[in-house]
């Protein structure tokens, strides 16, 4: 377990640009980013790129365009999910 945190992304559409702002502020090298339900329409938003790797659950990429595919955007399962969550000290969903 690494001392770091795992930010939630579960916003609506609407709050997901001052949620990503947010986050500007707030994450560290070591930490990771989950974008989930209407948050991942900004997977391809500029500053989320910035920010490195972004998890995005199977289930929730299904509303991303067929053919979106991005070097930051690692899709994973629920199962993948949990395992996830356990790799950090913390985890902080921001809505």
């Amino acid at each position: 377990m690494s001392n770091s945190t795992l930010y939630l992304i579960q916003s609506s559409y609407a709050n997901t640009l001052q949620c990503i702002h947010q986050l500007r502020n707030l994450v560290a090298e070591a930490d990771a980013i989950v974008l989930m339900g209407e948050a991942v329409l900004f997977i391809a938003d500029e500053q989320i790129q910035q920010l490195g790797t972004c998890y995005v659950l199977e289930q929730d990429v299904q509303i991303l365009a067929k053919n979106a595919n991005y070097n930051h955007m690692q899709v994973i399962s629920y199962a993948e999910f949990a395992d996830l969550c356990l790799q950090y000290n913390r985890c902080v969903t921001l809505k």
